[in-house]
């Protein structure tokens, strides 16, 4: 352990020792074996406001998460899932690694219901919306990590603060890949795949407070907008080295400690990159060189659609309405199962890649999108063992272009 905490406070003294460690930290390599989930939902009192951060605590007892009671041991439920909140008090179920989709949803399926139980008893509510039409964007966890991203994303336009408070989402996490091939193969796929399965599964039409604008998924729209130097897609020539330069050339969010200000204030007075405090550009700024620890935690101020973060974390899914998360986490499980299937998912989707604003904004109402989306379920139900009738009903309702809320409001 002290061998481990000096590394990470080791001083970056290049910009290419910086590339080097990011893309060796940020793609473990390794046989693709598992697979792992998110799920977080909108939180309500009786009289529809936003649960304290002291009533979610009581509620949770030993699961809590330490940001709503430090002294919480943060036992995991009891199928392995973590809870977590997010700062508008959306409660975030984050599954162990498991070695299938089924045992995945299995496992999520008993820990979501354990979940609502515990809120239930004390009169908390919860919501499958991806987005929240009623309430205005308000912050309850006073973290100075959401302080500072606040005001930095308040400086941009409200987007920023939609995302934090008013936004849920369903969030896959798969095995990088054995090697620099596999790994180049598999993050062209789920980058390739993205616009069609974020309209295939877009699902928040309406959220408080945005700008006027007609769009399928406004979540994916707030994401978009909040910081694009964050935000959009890096590279993907050459994702183990791109991702690294990209990761050090974006906006630089806050430093953890403060900038010789108060310990408290994690915020920035100027806009810079990462890799302008790497130059020692901001010596007068923050006092030191940054360590391999601010780069760790600088690299989860970075939010593209695809993250690397050891394995690969999807972002682009909208919570799902009536449980029905089981069936992206399906579809991505199901193109993801061989190599093959991994180079044909890639080559459906190739006339929609890169297409993530219009899939945003049209969902199904765009053509190209639509066939797109059915095309791939298609192909995950025909190699799907558990899920391929579930799977072939989301081809069937793409096809009809209805959205996964229509469907489910039948």
């Amino acid at each position: 352990m002290a061998m481990a905490t000096q590394m990470r406070s080791a001083r970056l003294t290049t910009r290419a020792a910086a590339e080097a460690y990011v893309g060796g930290v940020c793609f473990k390599l390794g046989p693709p074996r598992l697979i792992g989930a998110e799920l977080e939902w909108l939180t309500t009192t009786r009289d529809g406001g936003r649960p304290r951060p002291a009533d979610l605590a009581a509620a949770l007892g030993p699961h809590a998460p330490t940001s709503v009671d430090p002294d919480s041991p943060a036992h995991p439920l009891p199928s392995g899932s973590t809870v977590t909140l997010e700062p508008g008090g959306q409660i975030e179920l984050s599954s162990r690694p498991l070695a299938s989709a089924e045992e995945l949803c299995a496992a999520l399926d008993a820990d979501s219901r354990r979940l609502r139980s515990l809120l239930d008893r004390a009169g908390i509510g919860t919501s499958d919306a991806a987005a929240d039409a009623g309430r205005p964007a308000e912050r309850i966890l006073p973290a100075p990590r959401y302080r500072a991203m606040q005001q930095w994303f308040d400086r941009i336009g409200p987007f920023g603060r939609l995302m934090m408070c008013n936004t849920t989402a369903t969030q896959v996490s798969v095995d990088a890949g054995a090697d620099a091939a596999e790994v180049a193969a598999r993050w062209t796929a789920l980058y390739a795949v993205g616009p069609a399965l974020l309209a295939a599964f877009a699902c928040s039409p309406r959220l408080r407070g945005i700008p006027l604008g007609d769009w399928a998924s406004q979540r994916m729209r707030a994401w978009f907008e909040l910081d694009r130097g964050r935000t959009e897609p890096p590279p993907l020539t050459d994702p183990i080295g791109d991702y690294a330069r990209w990761a050090l050339d974006a906006p630089l969010l806050c430093v953890r400690g403060g900038c010789g200000r108060d310990s408290d204030d994690w915020s920035l007075p100027v806009e810079v990159r990462f890799s302008d405090w790497l130059a020692g550009d901001l010596d007068s700024v923050i006092g030191r060189r940054p360590c391999r620890a601010d780069l760790d935690y600088h690299l989860t101020t970075l939010f593209p659609p695809v993250r690397a973060a050891g394995h690969l974390e999807v972002r682009y899914l909208d919570a799902q309405p009536r449980s029905r998360w089981h069936v992206p986490i399906a579809a991505l499980a199901a193109l993801l199962g061989d190599p093959g299937t991994v180079s044909e998912a890639t080559a459906l989707a190739a006339g929609t890649t890169g297409r993530w604003r219009d899939a945003a904004e049209c969902g199904l109402r765009d053509a190209e999108l639509r066939t797109a989306a059915t095309e791939l379920l298609d192909l995950a139900a025909s190699v799907s063992r558990s899920f391929a009738e579930e799977l072939a009903g989301a081809a069937g309702r793409c096809r009809r272009g209805r959205t996964v809320t229509e469907e489910a409001d039948r």
